[in-house]
């Protein structure tokens, strides 16, 4: 039987507490994982919102990192960054699992237990399946299921090695399931989009067929199983093998062009808004977005002035259209193409933004914008440059979209212009965080694109 702990605040924690002998394994692994968002920064303060025995082996908690208060009983936690974690419990560290292996708890109740990460080991993956095949509960876990699909037993999983905020296990070849790892309260869009969209009858989106949350501190989605694409190449990768082969990408393009418009429309229909289009928020959204990026990177100081003023010129723009859900974080490495036809996924949005403002209407356009953006990233991977590429695949993609949207981004000049700016500037704070040497690349669009607004 699952078993719940309720973990009393840190202060009175005493060393027979579970928690208590896990927090320095935890604060030292954790900013050394890929979807760990403090990486650049030590974890100082941890404190456990709930631990629950998902079955014999295998605990799971919810932590809050940070810098804030600790959480009081019952309560909601303080700001900060809570994530999710499966933690595998082993008398010996097992040869398979050192890349899992966490350490060895060295007191309290679990004195001398291996720690892991139970999602690199094929038996907890497999017991987490079995989980999600039969709904219930576990203390304040829910697994729940869509009733018109069966998941069959015995599917052997695999962790994907290509992921970054979330981890992802393949089930068989047939499903993939999403764990999220940085979890806020509410549903996630990963689950509320591919749902709904599957309610409208859309078939660019994979649906959910399994899932499982949390009740307490505070509701939140934790993990969804949908179907897996296994013959499914994702854009980014079929675009960089056109490059290198020279071969042109505009078919491809024009169709991922449909798609997305196919998807906007369904989203639409799903998620009625009564948003008009570009208002003040978005233009005080835009600019702040840009003065904050500036401190981070001088090298946006001298190009402020003039696109402030290409934002603040979309206030009350009447000719862009209505704003709507969207998938707000739309690049070639979202979506896949199987055979002729192109799916969409990750529908999260940028994990850096709040969930809230991820789940609001927002303009079509800035999806848009992030695909075009991807082309000339993609076109950057080659040298020389062929920037010839990246403006064939822009035409191609815009037509497509238009065929179906029944509008077309290219006639919104200043609207388009605005947000691939935005996606730009964004792009220079994380490259200059990240991957300084691709600074260069979004620093070109910005310039470029300033070169067009004068």
């Amino acid at each position: 039987m699952p078993k719940t702990v309720s973990p009393r605040p840190r202060g009175e924690a005493g060393p027979d507490r579970p928690m208590s002998s896990l927090t320095g394994l935890l604060s030292e692994w954790l900013p050394r994982q890929r979807w760990f968002a403090g990486r650049d920064r030590p974890v100082t303060d941890l404190a456990l919102l709930s631990m629950t025995e998902l079955f014999p082996g295998c605990l799971h908690l919810l932590v809050h990192t940070g810098q804030g208060g600790v959480p009081a009983p019952g309560g909601p936690p303080p700001a900060g960054a809570c994530y999710q974690l499966l933690l595998g419990m082993r008398a010996h560290p097992a040869p398979h699992l050192e890349r899992a292996f966490i350490g060895r708890v060295r007191e309290g109740p679990l004195a001398g237990v291996a720690l892991y990460d139970a999602l690199h080991d094929p038996r907890s993956a497999a017991l987490l399946l079995e989980r999600l095949r039969q709904p219930g509960t576990a203390g304040p876990l829910r697994f729940e299921a869509d009733a018109a699909v069966r998941v069959p037993g015995g599917l052997a999983p695999r962790l994907l090695d290509a992921e970054q905020s979330n981890s992802s296990l393949v089930y068989g070849d047939a499903y993939i399931l999403k764990v999220f790892r940085r979890v806020e309260p509410g549903i996630n869009p990963d689950l509320e989009v591919p749902g709904a969209l599957a309610g409208e009858g859309c078939t660019r989106v994979p649906a959910p067929v399994a899932w499982f949350r949390t009740t307490e501190p505070r509701p939140a989605t934790l993990g969804v199983l949908q179907p897996f694409l296994p013959d499914a190449a994702d854009g980014w990768t079929l675009a960089l093998r056109a490059l290198a082969a020279g071969d042109d990408f505009t078919t491809e393009a024009y169709e991922l062009g449909q798609a997305t418009a196919d998807v906007h429309v369904a989203l639409a229909t799903a998620f009625p808004s009564a948003g008009g289009g570009e208002n003040g928020h978005t233009v005080a959204a835009m600019t702040a977005r840009l003065e904050a990026a500036a401190h981070c990177v001088p090298a946006l100081a001298p190009f402020v002035p003039r696109l402030r003023t290409a934002f603040g010129a979309l206030d009350g723009h009447d000719a862009a259209p209505p704003a709507q859900r969207i998938h707000g974080d739309l690049h070639l490495g979202q979506v896949l193409r199987a055979g002729r036809n192109w799916f969409v996924i990750d529908f999260e949005g940028e994990p850096s933004r709040p969930l809230s403002e991820r789940r609001s209407a927002q303009s079509p356009v800035r999806d848009v914008a992030g695909m075009l953006r991807s082309f000339d990233y993609a076109a950057r991977q080659r040298r020389p440059w062929h920037p010839e590429w990246a403006d064939r695949c822009r035409e191609a993609y815009c037509a497509g979209y238009a065929a179906r949207a029944g509008w077309d981004p290219r006639r919104k000049h200043a609207l388009l212009r605005a947000h691939e700016t935005d996606r730009a500037v964004y792009e220079a704070v994380y490259e200059a965080r990240h991957r300084p040497d691709w600074l260069p690349v979004p620093m070109a669009a910005i310039e470029r694109l300033v070169v067009r607004e004068g």
